[in-house]
């Protein structure tokens, strides 16, 4: 396994496989506790949600979250550490998913009860073999005071945490088989003013991938220990290799020890303790012999549990600092915003204070960084997206939007209720139909579709394609606004969305001249190249757009503008209640 001492010059991130929040706020609450500028945990691989919110100290923080390893993998530069929390069926797929999106990661702890054998011994050769440092299974973890941890050794909740003095190295290390013991081990160590150098359950599984020989060897060669703590069970022959190591002089650090399951010599026939190594099939295997087999090679070996304290009690103790730290009085948001906040020095919007922003000027800047929740990396974006509101203002009183907010205004209602009004028209008719060819040109140029085929799969259903169409302009009269968008596709170095919306236009407009690519799908589609080629979103990014209806809102806040214009218009005008004569209107 990779040295402790490697670990503590470089504790590396983590991430998380699986759903597991009590584990996964300890481990959040250690690093806080050892003064962490961030978690460790970099993200989660789950299912059903884009973030997890955890607490981080006293405030909280959001861990972004995965639904498979190659979408993390995308994202997340490297990680050196798994959690893996998921079940024993799922336990050496998702071990082997890791490594291969991850392969120069150091290692990870498997949570895990009822992995199969084979598994477990797949997993041996395949990786802690070969260098990696796999701890588990059916175990709690590996913790490095101060560092590293992994699982919920050491303790699930903070304050157990902070009591057991977990952020800096001591000079013991705690070795088990079981999970439920080496917490109170630590316990009893810390409450006898001695330290952890480092924590290990190798879980009492028949096949660990971590051995207690493993964790012993890693015990003699760290310089921070000074003495080894261990507790053993009867089943197996792993002790018979720890009294090989003193004997041979390989560890000839102090140990001190307790071996469990002596009641099980009470019985006629051989008993299944809790863990599936936990069963002495014959004499040597029972904790008895282990015992005798311990003490004869220099072991200080415990009869009771009462005196395994007392053995633990007797160590020379180290000089740890007496610094408490509560998190008392934490309690959970009622909602997330990551876009605006109040602070000591005002208000923030969009990753900039008020003040900054009006110094800088540019409400296409601070419209652009607050609709892509981070400022833009192109010029390019920002330009565009100024581009489409100073053309999309306001396209005429006839239009429906207008008009139901001109018709409210002359019937008396407020600014409010006028401009609601104007709002709740756009939609697939009007001005809502940005985010639908978005999803047409997407999905268009992922799947590889034919734009002939992409045609006349709406032809057969009698469907229009969003994007495609214009009542006023046509092949010959092109509308203006379209004509200055396209000169942005000069300006990418890729724009396969806006070139395929092309292709689109180029068969429908042979069976009818106003089937044009009109300003929704021109919009749409460079604003996915842009996105795409300037800010580096991924496919998936970009369908979570669309699905968020981020396109449409390019339509829909310069149309705010020209709403409320056409609203202060009227109460400037005071023409009355607007009455539709009736030769206007077809009575039956």
């Amino acid at each position: 396994m990779r040295s402790i001492e490697e670990i503590r010059n470089k504790p590396g991130t983590c991430l998380v496989l699986g759903n597991y929040r009590p584990g996964i706020q300890a481990i959040l609450d250690f690093d806080h506790l050892c003064g962490k500028e961030a978690p460790s945990i970099k993200a989660i691989v789950t299912a059903g949600t884009k973030f997890q919110k955890y607490f981080w100290g006293k405030g909280e923080v959001l861990i972004p979250c995965f639904p498979t390893m190659l979408a993390a993998a995308d994202a997340i530069e490297s990680v050196e550490w798994m959690f893996n929390i998921n079940s024993g069926r799922r336990a050496r797929q998702t071990t082997i998913e890791f490594f291969d999106a991850f392969p120069s990661a150091l290692g990870g702890h498997i949570f895990a009860e009822d992995v199969p054998e084979k598994h477990a011994i797949e997993l041996y050769e395949r990786y802690q073999k070969k260098g990696k440092t796999l701890v588990g299974t059916a175990g709690v973890g590996l913790l490095v005071p101060g560092y590293l941890k992994l699982g919920v050794v050491g303790g699930a909740d903070w304050r157990q945490l902070e009591k057991n003095n977990l952020k800096e190295s001591g000079s013991v290390a705690v070795l088990s088989a079981s999970g439920g013991m080496i917490n109170e081990i630590i316990t009893m160590v810390a409450s006898t003013s001695h330290g952890i150098s480092f924590a290990l359950c190798f879980g009492g599984d028949r096949f660990p991938l971590t051995s207690p020989k493993d964790a012993f060897l890693a015990a003699q060669d760290d310089s921070q220990t000074k003495h080894i703590v261990y507790y053993g069970e009867l089943g197996g022959y792993d002790e018979y290799e720890l009294v090989e190591l003193m004997k041979s002089g390989a560890v000839s650090k102090p140990v001190i020890c307790y071996i469990s399951g002596v009641i099980g010599e009470a019985f006629d026939e051989p008993v299944q303790f809790g863990h599936a190594k936990a069963l002495a099939g014959n004499k040597s295997e029972t904790a008895s012999a282990k015992r005798a087999a311990l003490t004869e090679a220099g072991a200080i070996v415990a009869h009771s549990m009462k005196e395994f304290s007392e053995r633990i009690a007797g160590i020379e103790k180290d000089e740890l600092k007496e610094e408490a730290m509560s998190l008392d009085g934490r309690s959970a948001s009622l909602f997330t915003s990551t876009i605006s906040k109040e602070t000591e020095n005002g208000y923030e919007f969009a990753g900039s204070s008020l003040p900054d922003w009006a110094h800088e000027g540019d409400i296409a800047l601070q419209i652009c960084s607050a609709l892509l929740g981070k400022h833009p990396q192109s010029q390019i974006t920002v330009d565009f997206i100024r581009t489409v509101f100073l053309l999309s203002v306001d396209h005429g009183p006839q239009v429906s939007g207008a008009l139901n907010t001109i018709v409210t205004a002359r019937a008396g209602k407020n600014l409010v209720d006028s401009l609601a009004a104007g709002l709740m028209t756009i939609g697939p008719r009007f001005g809502g139909a940005v985010s639908g060819a978005a999803n047409e040109w997407l999905s268009g140029v992922t799947e590889a579709k034919d734009p002939a085929e992409h045609i006349e799969s709406y032809a057969k259903v009698k469907k229009y394609i969003a994007g495609i169409g214009h009542k006023k302009y046509r092949v010959g009269l092109e509308d203006p606004r379209t004509a200055i968008l396209a000169k942005f596709s000069n300006r990418l170095p890729n724009h396969r969305y806006y070139d395929y919306a092309k292709a689109i236009e180029a068969i429908t407009t042979t069976k009818k001249g106003s089937l044009i690519l009109n300003v929704d799908g021109t919009i749409a589609a460079l604003m996915l190249d842009i996105l795409e080629s300037e800010e580096h979103y991924s496919h998936q990014e970009l369908k979570e757009l669309v699905d968020a209806d981020f396109f449409n809102a390019l339509f829909v806040i310069p149309r705010i503008v020209g709403f409320t214009a056409h609203y202060l218009d009227q109460k400037r005008l005071d023409e009355g209640l607007f009455r539709l004569p009736d030769d206007d209107v077809l009575l039956g």
